[in-house]
């Protein structure tokens, strides 16, 4: 009986991951519109006012007004403000996972998965940059609840496995993959923070030069 290597069954458990966390992308967008005008304007002015005040900055009466309803109408949605900002990292993480994620080609070299990974990345944080600066700026904070720390490690899990199974074949560097991944977001971070900063967006032809520049210095 033959063994599967442990590249074939982090690519099996990645396509697992991959299609759970895509349909899950879905089920919240669905879930989402169905919950009414109410609730996506609470969740859309609370985004904008934790973007730009942060989380303590922002008072409930202040979301309120922002969203057009009373201060009362948000705890019928969300028992506090912490069920409210987790509300909208999980959205935006599943949304996330759904541009980059779906129908992922796991099966794709490791040059193109970096290069599709990219790409979508900066497909999702184009067009919702201030969502993705919303999570860039609450990943690690201590109001995140169990639910929220545990998509967000589900990501994390699944591309590591993605970063071992590609070391293990020697197209990526050796070291730790944390450290590797560490290292692209870092830069990915760098470049929205760089358009943001001068309220121009990156083209094309530049998200595309940061890409090439990215895999010269991850790949083995």
């Amino acid at each position: 009986m033959t063994t599967p290597s442990p590249t074939k069954i982090a690519s099996r458990e990645s396509k697992r991951d991959l299609s759970k966390i895509a349909s899950e992308a879905v089920s919240a967008k669905g879930e989402h519109r169905a919950k009414g005008d109410k609730r996506e304007a609470i969740l859309d002015a609370a985004l904008e006012l934790f973007v730009e005040r942060g989380f303590f900055g922002t008072a409930v009466p202040e979301i309120a007004d922002k969203a057009g309803v009373g201060a009362g109408t948000i705890y019928r949605y969300f028992e506090s403000k912490e069920a409210l900002v987790n509300a909208i990292y999980r959205q935006q993480k599943q949304r996330f996972g759904g541009v980059v994620l779906a129908d992922f080609p796991v099966n794709s070299s490791t040059r193109d998965l970096f290069r599709t990974m990219w790409m979508r990345m900066a497909q999702f944080a184009t067009e919702n940059t201030k969502a993705f600066i919303f999570m860039e700026l609450h990943h690690h904070q201590r109001y995140l609840d169990a639910e929220s720390r545990a998509l967000e490690q589900r990501m994390l899990d699944l591309f590591t496995g993605v970063v071992t199974a590609a070391q293990a074949r020697r197209e990526l560097k050796a070291g730790p993959p944390r450290l590797l991944m560490g290292i692209v977001m870092g830069a990915f971070v760098g470049v929205i923070r760089s358009c943001v900063e001068v309220y121009k967006p990156v083209d094309e032809a530049d998200w595309v030069l940061a890409e090439q520049v990215l895999w010269e210095a991850v790949r083995a």
